[in-house]
């Protein structure tokens, strides 16, 4: 179990400091060969930075918004590498601009596939807290509580 969490964690950390770096690059269009479309990179950006924030979110509670890596996936991974082979395709880059950044894609979707399936079978701790710390129709059982000793029949 310690061995899938691990895995999640480590896709998570690995989309967030991608979509950071991805982040910083649009936010300097001339650094990607585009200068002329700041406001567009810039909104590219804003949205890079916010995913950059979910995944970090992810990393919280990883088994339980395992989900995030598949939409991380696709449409976000998928849609940025069909971006770039319309770019060649259209003649704005040329292919050696998207290499980088298909290795990066195809790494990426690579290990949150794996980590995904490997987590299957895996329980979120907050369905498993909520099926341990419940002990009754009025009185959950707080973690505290229970490293304190105490049950459901006993009050505080």
């Amino acid at each position: 179990m310690q061995r899938q969490i691990r895995w999640l964690k480590a896709s998570f950390l690995a989309g967030a400091t991608a979509d950071f770096g991805i982040g910083i690059l649009t936010l300097i269009p001339a650094r990607m060969g585009e200068s002329t479309v700041t406001y567009p990179m810039g909104l590219a950006s804003t949205l890079m930075f916010g995913w950059t924030v979910l995944l970090l979110w992810g990393y919280r509670d990883p088994v339980a918004r395992r989900g995030l890596l598949v939409i991380t996936i696709f449409p976000v991974i998928t849609g940025l590498m069909a971006s770039g082979v319309y770019a060649v395709a259209a003649g704005i880059f040329p292919v050696v601009h998207i290499v980088p950044s298909t290795i990066l894609g195809l790494g990426l979707i690579a290990l949150m596939g794996y980590s995904y399936l490997a987590a299957r079978g895996l329980e979120s701790r907050s369905e498993t807290e909520r099926q341990v710390d419940y002990a009754g129709p009025e009185s959950p059982v707080t973690p505290q509580r229970r490293a304190r000793g105490a049950d459901s029949r006993r009050p505080g």
